[in-house]
C-alpha cells in the first residue's frame, strides 16, 4: 500500500554515525544490498528525529501529530537494471507516538516499536534517552553545538559528510510480508546540517560486541539539523531476493 504524502517539521534531527568493517555490516543486511562504502568503511548509524505538524500534504497544520523516533540504519548500494542505486537500509524503528506505531506499513513505512524517549534541550546541550518497550533497543547520548568538523572522521570535510547523507534520502525498513522491504523517501529542498559534538555515547545495538566484536565499529561523528521543513513520499518497495 503506498501511503500519502505527509508533510511536516524537522524539529530536531541528529545524526550519530559509525564507521564500520563491512563485513560485518554486510551480514546484517538483506540480499541485494552491500554496504556503500567511505575509505574502505561501511556507515552505520542512528537517526533520532523529532517531527512536528506532520500531516497529510494539504491538511491544514492543526491536524499535524508531532513524535520522537529512531531509526538504525547502514548506508547501502544496490544495482537496478544495471544502474547503482543508494540508500539506507533500516533494520528498526521506535517511537513515541501510538499512531506511527499503530499506522506503520499503511501511513508510515515500515514497523515502528513503541518506545519511551527523555529530551532535555538546554543552552544548545541536548541530553538524550530512549528505551523500547520490548527491552531490545536504547540509546544515551549528552551533546552540544560545536564550532567545527571533528579532524579525525572519517569525511575529510562537513560538506562531504552532508552530500554524503543528503544522498541517502531513500529509506527501506522489513515489513509484514517478509518477501519486501518497504520504501519511503524524505525530501528537503533546504537541506542543512551543523556538527555537534558528542560528550557521551551509549548504543544498545552498536555497542553490542556478539555483533561488532571489539574494533568492528567506531563513532565518527554527529550533524544536527533544526526547523526543516520536509515531505515523505512512498517509494516502490524493494523485493529480496533468495
Amino acid at each position: 500500500m503506498r501511503i500519502p504524502v505527509l508533510r511536516g517539521t524537522i524539529k530536531r534531527r541528529i545524526l550519530i554515525n559509525y564507521s564500520a568493517d563491512p563485513a560485518i555490516v554486510s551480514s546484517l543486511l538483506p540480499s541485494g544490498f552491500r554496504p556503500k562504502l567511505v575509505r574502505g568503511k561501511a556507515i552505520a548509524g542512528i537517526c533520532l528525529i523529532r517531527l512536528e505538524q506532520v500531516r497529510p500534504r494539504f491538511s491544514p497544520l492543526d491536524c499535524g501529530i508531532s513524535s520522537e523516533n529512531a531509526a538504525h540504519r547502514f548506508a547501502v548500494e544496490w544495482d537496478e537494471n544495471r544502474v547503482v542505486k543508494e540508500g539506507v537500509y533500516i533494520p528498526r524503528r521506535d517511537t513515541d507516538s501510538i499512531l506511527n506505531s499503530l499506522a506503520g506499513g499503511r501511513i508510515f513505512s515500515g514497523e515502528h516499536h513503541r518506545a519511551v524517549f527523555d529530551v532535555e534541550e538546554k543552552e544548545g546541550t541536548i541530553d538524550f534517552s530512549m528505551q523500547s518497550e520490548d527491552g531490545k533497543t536504547k540509546v544515551a547520548f549528552s551533546g552540544s553545538r560545536r564550532a567545527g568538523f571533528p579532524k579525525n572522521s572519517i569525511f575529510p570535510t562537513l560538506s562531504q559528510a552532508s552530500a554524503f547523507f543528503e544522498c541517502g534520502s531513500l529509506g527501506f525498513s522489513p515489513s509484514s510480508t517478509k518477501d519486501s522491504l518497504e520504501g519511503i523517501s524524505l525530501k528537503i529542498d533546504d537541506w542543512r546540517v551543523e556538527p555537534f559534538a558528542i560528550n557521551s555515547l551509549k548504543s544498545g545495538f552498536f555497542d553490542d560486541r556478539k555483533v561488532f566484536p571489539e574494533g568492528s565499529i567506531k563513532f565518527d561523528h554527529a550533524l544536527l539539523m533544526e526547523n526543516i521543513e520536509h515531505e515523505w513520499h512512498s517509494a516502490e518497495n524493494f523485493a529480496l531476493k533468495d
